[in-house]
């Protein structure tokens, strides 16, 4: 049984806490590691049009049987550099995923980055009301916000953002973005949820708790990150890991867990730093997008399975 449990947005859509992040993931492997996701008992999945596998995931859904219903699906809008950002190219973009992924609606529509540099993103945010308006996305929000430019919506626009998704790990807690969240309706959701795998992992602190519960460090790790309330999305494309990643809910961790936990954060950032990083159009610029994908995918060997899981 599917023991998951739902975060209710701030519009009252309700989405699973614990998804299935597919950043890194090439499309020729994306259907089959959606597929295994299902099976095990994941029903929120997290793509982009950047991680060019939003094809691979649709037919994994499409070839799932399972209800349509009963899925969440994120994808979001890169919103890049080398183009400007008015309203007809956000719902070009907007169609090209949904027909990428073959379906009529998505679950949750986010931008990508704010790029606080061009101030585009108050722009992009009215059509994005639009979008939710429409009705073909059941929810509207952003990713890798910060105070300043979630501030800017608020005073801008009548519809709060449902979800910001971020850089969001023992190391990297975001407390003050959290509490921000938490004031205005604002559900937090972790990309890179495991830290990018063998740092985090191999820390003696995560060690000792795992050894105590007789669990993996992944998975203190990320019920570390569910009993805080937030939303995380594991990446693994790993059959075992991807059901061992869902397997939160026999064990509970107690005070000194989380603050032994807690113990890690250092405020290191393994994934660009929101304020200043503005992408170009992936195949643009190649020798820098490959450099920006190997430095978020992390040193994680291909057996491990383990990666930033969004962003």
């Amino acid at each position: 049984m599917n023991q998951v449990p739902f975060v209710t947005l701030n519009n009252g859509t309700r989405m699973p806490q614990l998804g299935f992040g597919l950043w890194r993931v090439p499309d020729t492997g994306a259907q089959a590691a959606v597929a295994t996701a299902l099976e095990a008992g994941y029903r929120s999945i997290d793509t982009a049009a950047v991680y060019a596998n939003e094809r691979g995931a649709g037919r994994a859904i499409a070839a799932s049987g399972v209800p349509r219903g009963e899925l969440f699906v994120t994808t979001k809008l890169w919103n890049d550099r080398d183009e400007t950002w008015g309203r007809d190219n956000v719902l070009r973009a907007f169609d090209a995923s949904l027909d990428r992924l073959g379906l009529d609606h998505v679950d949750l529509y986010l931008i990508h980055w704010p790029h606080p540099m061009r101030e585009e993103y108050p722009a992009i945010w009215r059509t994005f009301e639009e979008i939710a308006g429409s009705g073909r996305a059941k929810a509207v929000g952003v990713s890798n916000f910060g105070p300043a430019q979630l501030a800017r919506l608020h005073a801008e626009s009548p519809l709060v953002p449902a979800v910001n998704q971020v850089e969001l790990h023992p190391y990297l807690p975001q407390r003050e973005l959290r509490e921000a969240h938490a004031a205005h309706g604002i559900a937090t959701e972790a990309w890179s949820p495991l830290g990018q795998g063998e740092d985090l992992l191999a820390e003696p602190a995560v060690l000792a708790v795992a050894g105590r519960h007789g669990r993996s460090a992944a998975q203190v790790v990320l019920r570390w990150h569910l009993q805080q309330g937030v939303i995380a999305i594991p990446k693994s494309v790993t059959p075992a890991r991807i059901r061992e990643n869902l397997d939160l809910f026999g064990f509970e961790l107690d005070a000194a867990d989380l603050a032994a936990l807690g113990g890690l954060d250092s405020g290191r950032r393994l994934g660009p730093d929101p304020e200043t990083f503005d992408p170009p159009r992936p195949g643009g610029r190649p020798s820098r997008w490959r450099r920006l994908a190997r430095r978020m995918s992390g040193l994680v060997s291909p057996s491990r399975g383990r990666g930033p899981g969004g962003g």
